[in-house]
């Protein structure tokens, strides 16, 4: 048996974010964190999300942290492709199921709401508010369908879902931040990658037209918050363009990309973890989200070669 990886220095960003991991995380991240940065299998990783799945073949269980309750939801079934995306294992009879699922709660033309109203009588965050029969949404069904085409998962209800989504992003005019978020990682992996770099192409002059993305980290008072978003809540560089092959990543200049590196390394706390920028309304779910963004925070990090242990 080959020995293990040798351990980073102890006041390193990675060696430092362990230790956060170990005393705060899931069980999940954990799992996650050994499997991206200490050479730690998929299998375990696989079994930590299985008990948040359920017999519908979606996911609940406050899988997506702000969301409590055990019901499925599209954005926790979305979360729960994230992961096996992460750990190569997004295929198989278990997204199958998941598709099965995301296919009853679609609207008629294939597009996902982003909370369905099973949620009702369960904890959740103020700002996702249940309602009786709510819209399909851009941000829920963009990265659920861009994942699926990545990873070559062909179902029904994708055709429809892919038309939406197309439809959606070629309309957007006045948006905001984890909108055209949703409309990157769909286009990251849309088939037709001619007409995906021209809806990226005008996706990015709306994002600096706008102003959605804080090009200059120490100068944030010079870019608004979205409304409804938590003050301070802005959006980098780095949160549209996640590695150097995104569509977005052409958005930047390489100044305002390396700044905005610069930003997200120093935002690693003194224990180690990096804060969750949106509004806060519980310590629980607080807590495990910052787990899950500094885990992204590292991941973005190193895709760009940053150092971090």
């Amino acid at each position: 048996m080959d020995p293990p990886p040798p351990k980073p220095p102890a006041d390193s960003p990675l060696a430092r974010a362990e230790r956060f991991v170990w005393l705060t995380a899931r069980v999940l991240e954990q799992r996650l964190f050994a499997h991206e940065f200490r050479e730690g299998g998929a299998d375990p990783v696989e079994r930590a999300l299985d008990a948040y799945r359920n017999e519908d073949g979606g996911y609940g269980h406050a899988l997506e942290p702000d969301l409590r309750g055990p019901v499925s939801q599209p954005l926790h079934t979305a979360h729960a492709l994230r992961v096996l995306d992460s750990v190569g294992r997004c295929g198989g009879t278990r997204v199958e199921r998941a598709c099965h699922y995301l296919t009853s709660v679609s609207t008629p033309d294939g597009a996902l709401p982003a909370i369905h109203p099973s949620l009702r009588g369960y904890p959740s965050a103020p700002f996702v508010p249940v309602v009786d029969d709510p819209p399909g949404e851009l941000l829920a069904t963009g990265p659920v369908v861009g994942l699926l085409h990545r990873n070559d998962v062909w179902h029904a209800w994708l055709f429809r879902a892919t038309d939406f989504c197309w439809q959606a992003v070629e309309a957007l005019e006045r948006s905001h931040p984890y909108e055209i978020r949703a409309a990157v990682v769909f286009l990251d992996s849309a088939p037709d990658r001619p007409r995906a770099e021209a809806a990226a192409d005008r996706l990015g002059r709306l994002v600096r037209g706008q102003r959605l993305a804080a090009l200059a980290p120490d100068d944030l008072d010079a870019y608004p918050v979205a409304p409804g978003y938590a003050p301070g809540e802005h959006h980098f560089p780095h949160d549209y363009a996640r590695t150097p092959h995104s569509l977005a990543r052409g958005w930047f200049t390489d100044g305002e990309m390396s700044r905005s590196l610069d930003h997200l390394a120093a935002e690693q706390e003194d224990d180690g973890g990096w804060p969750v920028r949106w509004r806060e309304w519980a310590p629980a779910p607080a807590l495990e989200a910052r787990s899950m963004v500094t885990i992204d925070a590292l991941r973005t990090l190193r895709a760009y070669g940053r150092p971090v242990g």
